[in-house]
């Protein structure tokens, strides 16, 4: 498939000429279809067990999908406000179907959340990555994020030491959003 330069609208505003992209927020319906195609976009590395269903229902304000011309999933972008530091967002998981990646989408869905978390007063952006997706860890990196100190070091990256349970270890980043 021939990718062609898209630009984001946002499903309010919609009058869309072909090959436009449409950014709207997600939905309870869009588990379903986001977990189905995640895995396949994924490499076949099992991800869709860290999408439960639960960040369809409460997360709906500040996480999104972007859709094509024809209601296609393109992409994604599951996040939210911390309960426990209101000043913090977390970005927990963004998708992009390989066929339109290296288009600009998930640069796009970042600035949207940035926006959109600035807006409920966050001051900061927080995620983690794996040591091992090193193109996660230069987008972040590209996008301003700063790596967080860890445990370890790893070929120059600060890994945390067994972050999300025994042998889970983890690269955080933080970015300031003000």
């Amino acid at each position: 498939m021939e990718k062609a330069k898209v630009t984001l609208v946002s499903a309010e505003n919609a009058t869309s000429p072909s090959h436009k992209l449409h950014l709207r927020r997600i939905r309870e319906s869009d588990h379903l279809p986001i977990v189905r195609v995640v895995d396949d976009w994924w490499g076949g590395r099992h991800v869709s067990h860290l999408l439960p269903k639960l960040f369809f229902e409460h997360f709906q304000d500040i996480s999104t999908v972007v859709e094509n011309d024809d209601l296609e999933l393109v992409a994604f972008l599951v996040g939210f406000v911390s309960q426990s530091k209101p000043d913090v967002a977390y970005i927990h998981f963004v998708g992009v179907n390989p066929n339109y990646r290296k288009e600009g989408i998930a640069k796009e869905l970042y600035t949207q959340f940035f926006e959109t978390v600035r807006a409920k007063g966050c001051t900061t952006v927080k995620l983690i990555t794996s040591p091992a997706n090193k193109g996660s860890i230069a987008f972040h990196e590209r996008m301003g994020f700063k790596a967080l100190p860890g445990d370890q070091v790893v070929e120059g990256i600060p890994v945390i030491l067994n972050y999300d349970g025994s042998g889970n270890s983890r690269v955080s980043f933080s970015k300031e959003i003000q």
